[in-house]
């Protein structure tokens, strides 16, 4: 195998040294999350080397995205690592795994909860199902 660096290894590097910072952990943070010495995840940095896959998957829960963002850096992926709640990061990625039509509920069923948060907060938390009638 040869050691010159692939257009691979070094957009992962970017991306991992990226979402380390984001995160706020160092090299040696995550080294030791992996269970590995700190030159490794350096050495995924600078794009001298790649993470097995068991590796790799490991990182992708540290850094709450996934592996896929990490490997490819998809746009949709992405948005992924911006989430803080990784319970429901984990039930969205769920989500995605259901059929269509079990999809298209979850969207409607979502669409209408933050349709109704939304006039609640625009009505100062009074809600239409909150109403007392006369009595």
């Amino acid at each position: 195998m040869s050691n010159k660096k692939s257009q691979y290894q070094i957009e992962f590097g970017e991306r991992l040294k990226k979402l380390r910072r984001q995160k706020n952990l160092s090299q040696q943070e995550v080294a030791d999350k992996l269970g590995m010495h700190f030159t490794n995840v350096s050495r995924y940095e600078r794009g001298l080397a790649g993470p097995s896959s068991e590796t790799l998957k490991k990182l992708a829960e540290i850094l709450s995205v996934s592996s896929g963002y990490l490997v490819e850096g998809a746009l949709e992926d992405g948005v992924q690592a911006h989430f803080e709640d990784r319970e429901l990061l984990l039930q969205f990625q769920q989500v995605q795994e259901l059929p269509e039509e079990d999809k298209t509920t979850v969207k409607k069923l979502l669409s209408a909860f933050l349709f109704q948060s939304k006039v609640q907060s625009l009505s100062g938390g009074y809600s239409i199902s909150k109403e007392k009638g006369p009595g």
